[in-house]
């Protein structure tokens, strides 16, 4: 057995977002050494990581030679140089989840074609090189309006990802290789955090609900337990599980699915890190989910993904017409809400729609925790000074 905790032992995050900073709280739990790369010199992750290195993810050079540093590499962003990950795990460091899932996931075209190869139920889709390709598609009738748009690159938080319901809005789309996908009618959109160890021992948390921004194509509330049928929960377990067992992933892996009029349950895309829709289970869980990364990626025992109550999550976004120094208006007015608590990501410029923290309410009255949000999101308002 290796000795993690207050020795010699060395982890590498690739990113060093609020992901990183989180994961971060629970390394420092641990006392387990790390070292980060980022390429903003304001990396939220920079105060807590023992080692902070300021580089570019996607450079060769850059990722080989931080890696070399450590004994186990990880990351929290999907945009990382995947070569280099491939030559360091061929030099005998352990890198999870493996650069050979993360091929399959990083590009969104590769990753619908493995759904297809692994008869796992996705959303109808097409892969274009560019626009050009895709218009000819329209112009033949082979493909008509609505359907959803996906850069089958780097594209994360609404960024990347476009519904398409007539020709003026194929000139909001960027020029990209990109799918083009059927729109699903479903009643919910729906996630599950699957975590696995090298060992093949598999827990998924229970299913949550997300609730969408219009406008910005984020994620607004995030609800655990969903409230859908026990059946339906069940099906979504199952098939975040085969999703999971088709990776062979080691670490967490977010399932993203949609609930369908018919209640079946469908996958509409999956990240292999810690993610947004597992927030709440910081609070809300008995193993939040940057713990649970980490046991797995180190082949500790997994803890317990139940809840100890009901949790709503809400993001703090950049308010529309802000940017600049942020500051967050009314915030002593929600710490004075029953069971809020909020989460600063250490961002200290903000933007329009730019994830700068999140609010988790902790209730076992769901509809309350749900009401609670509401006034939360009223109430709090992330501008600048």
């Amino acid at each position: 057995m290796n000795s993690y905790f207050s020795s010699d032992f060395k982890l590498a995050i690739l990113g060093g977002g609020q992901l990183g900073k989180m994961l971060l709280y629970e390394t420092r739990k641990f006392d387990i050494q790390t070292l980060v790369l980022d390429p903003s010199p304001e990396a939220p992750s920079k105060i807590a990581a023992n080692h902070f290195v300021q580089g570019d993810l996607m450079d060769f050079e850059t990722v080989y030679n931080f890696g070399k540093q450590a004994d186990v590499v990880t990351f929290e962003i999907e945009a990382v140089n995947i070569e280099a990950l491939e030559k360091l795990q061929a030099e005998g460091i352990t890198v999870y989840p493996s650069p050979q899932t993360l091929r399959k996931i990083q590009d969104k075209g590769v990753q619908k074609d493995f759904y297809t190869e692994q008869n796992i139920p996705t959303a109808a889709y097409k892969r274009f090189p560019n626009l050009e390709a895709l218009r000819l598609d329209l112009t033949a009738n082979q493909m008509s309006f609505p359907f959803v748009w996906k850069s089958t690159q780097g594209g994360y938080d609404g960024k990347g990802v476009q519904v398409v319901r007539n020709a003026e809005d194929l000139n909001k789309i960027i020029d990209v290789p990109c799918i083009a996908e059927s729109m699903i009618p479903f009643k919910n959109e729906l996630a599950v955090i699957v975590v696995r160890n090298p060992k093949g021992e598999v827990k998924s948390y229970p299913v949550v609900e997300m609730e969408f921004h219009p406008e910005a194509n984020q994620v607004e509330y995030v609800i655990c337990p969903a409230r859908i049928d026990e059946q339906v929960a069940q099906k979504a377990r199952e098939v975040a599980t085969k999703v999971s067992e088709a990776f062979g992933h080691v670490g967490l892996l977010a399932v993203e699915l949609f609930q369908t009029e018919d209640d079946d349950i469908i996958v509409n895309e999956v990240a292999p890190r810690p993610h947004n829709s597992g927030h709440y289970t910081i609070e809300g869980s008995y193993t939040n989910q940057f713990e649970q990364h980490l046991r797995a990626i180190l082949d500790l025992p997994l803890g317990e993904t139940e809840s100890k109550t009901g949790a709503v999550m809400v993001n703090l976004v950049g308010e529309e017409g802000y940017t600049g120094d942020v500051f967050y208006e009314k915030i002593e007015h929600i710490l004075a809400l029953k069971g809020v608590i909020p989460h600063i990501y250490g961002k200290r410029e903000t933007r329009p729609f730019r994830k700068m923290g999140h609010v988790t309410i902790i209730n076992s009255d769901l509809s309350e925790a749900r009401k609670i949000a509401e006034e939360v999101k009223n109430t709090i308002k992330v501008i600048t000074k």
